[in-house]
């Protein structure tokens, strides 16, 4: 799943028209970076949630078959459900499907630019199927402007003490972990998730590779100079 449907508030004035993860960055739509590398890595059917102009999701990403992906786009409405109700969301989109209910899956974040290697989260998701876990998460290196950090890393697991790194917006779930979360909430994914994380249910790694997440115009501005002049 790629989270798609928050309003970008701090990226105004260009999020009055265009969702955060259509905005270009180095000529191409930001989404379309996680979108390309999760299906180099075999992650081919993807869900998208939508919410303001959804429009501009429907002609620029479609179906998914310019990607040679399977995209689901599912619109929230004009007031998005926040990440654990989109989750949610999806999971019931997919209910009737009898391995949506006990499959893990990744979910990524739409509006963060990587080189993350999608195929390095087999082994998590292997150990999340085995029962070992029931959560993932990819912490990165933390920005300027995050300095404090969100997780640390002990032991192979997601603890809030110690020395934390940035959470990345890359995870992977076990579907079982939603199954009472109702229908239609609007609620974040913490401090909800902090349950599993204080019963070391959530393994972690520190990924030191590309990493942005872009949240004004200045600084999606800064990044497509840097992507440009690198690919140039």
């Amino acid at each position: 799943m790629i989270l798609g449907a928050g309003l970008g508030l701090r990226m105004r004035p260009l999020t009055d028209h265009t969702p955060k993860p259509l905005l270009h960055v180095a000529g191409r739509p930001m989404v379309f970076w996680q979108i390309e590398s999760l299906v180099k890595a075999g992650f081919v059917d993807i869900a998208i949630n939508t919410s303001v102009h959804a429009a501009q999701w429907i002609q620029e990403v479609g179906n998914g078959k310019r990607f040679g992906a399977r995209i689901s786009l599912l619109h929230e409405g004009d007031v998005p459900w926040e990440t654990l109700g989109g989750i949610r969301g999806m999971l019931a989109h997919y209910s009737s499907e009898q391995h949506a209910t006990c499959t893990p899956f990744v979910v990524v974040s739409g509006d963060v630019v990587t080189d993350f290697d999608y195929r390095t989260l087999l082994p998590a998701l292997a150990r999340i199927e085995a029962g070992d876990v029931d959560a993932h998460f990819v912490l990165a290196d933390n920005p300027a402007f995050h300095p404090t950090g969100d997780f640390a890393i002990h032991n192979g697991l997601a603890t809030r003490s110690g020395t934390r790194l940035n959470f990345s917006g890359i995870t992977c779930w076990h579907p079982k972990v939603f199954e009472q979360v109702p229908q239609g909430a609007r609620e974040r994914l913490f401090p909800w998730a902090d349950a599993l994380v204080a019963r070391h249910r959530v393994s972690a790694e520190h990924y030191r590779g590309l990493w942005e997440n872009v949240g004004t115009p200045e600084q999606l501005e800064a990044l497509g100079q840097r992507l440009s002049a690198k690919m140039r």
